[in-house]
């Protein structure tokens, strides 16, 4: 019983689900509680871990799951949020938007800018160190998914550094120049 719950020690891994969590939500606060909910999750269902799998990437399963879940939630509030505003005649609200004066927040603000997809998938590689197969199985993918998505992430990241907008659209063929 002992080794058991050595096996399930899941401090080590806090810091690791807390960086994942706020590559996904964008916001510290957020990813707190993002973290606090998998973890809630992840006890309750602490039997269906496999002694001798590896903790870390079930634990990440667990706060992608549990991102997605409040995606699901959040948009399903919005639309009830949005037609309330819509009956009422107010118009909609944006977040100014701010100059970044130092380098490496303009990096990490395009890298947050990359579609979901893109993020978590470049996160797990690049941050958290996974291997292509244990990324793809964390996120429920096949593994070629995974490496274009990486691919993706990494040019739109290297057209931000050339100064570059990401291309979204590109004519191909045929064309006269």
């Amino acid at each position: 019983m002992d080794s058991n719950k050595r096996s399930f020690d899941v401090i080590g891994q806090l810091a690791s689900l807390r960086r994942y969590a706020r590559s996904l939500t964008r916001n510290s606060g957020d990813a707190e509680d993002l973290v606090h909910d998998a973890l809630v999750r992840a006890y309750e269902r602490r039997a269906t871990f496999r002694p001798g799998s590896n903790l870390r990437n079930w634990l990440l399963s667990i706060v992608h799951n549990a991102h997605v879940d409040r995606l699901r939630s959040s948009i399903s509030r919005r639309r009830h949020e949005s037609e309330d505003r819509d009956a009422l005649g107010e118009p909609p609200s944006f977040p100014a938007q701010q100059e970044h004066a130092v380098r490496l927040r303009q990096v990490r603000e395009a890298f947050m800018t990359l579609p979901e997809e893109q993020r978590e998938a470049l996160h797990l590689v690049a941050i958290e160190e996974l291997s292509y197969q244990e990324a793809a199985d964390t996120l429920g993918i096949p593994v070629g998914t995974l490496m274009s998505r990486v691919s993706r992430a990494r040019a739109a990241l290297r057209s931000f550094e050339d100064g570059r907008q990401p291309n979204h659209l590109r004519l191909v063929g045929g064309g006269n120049e």
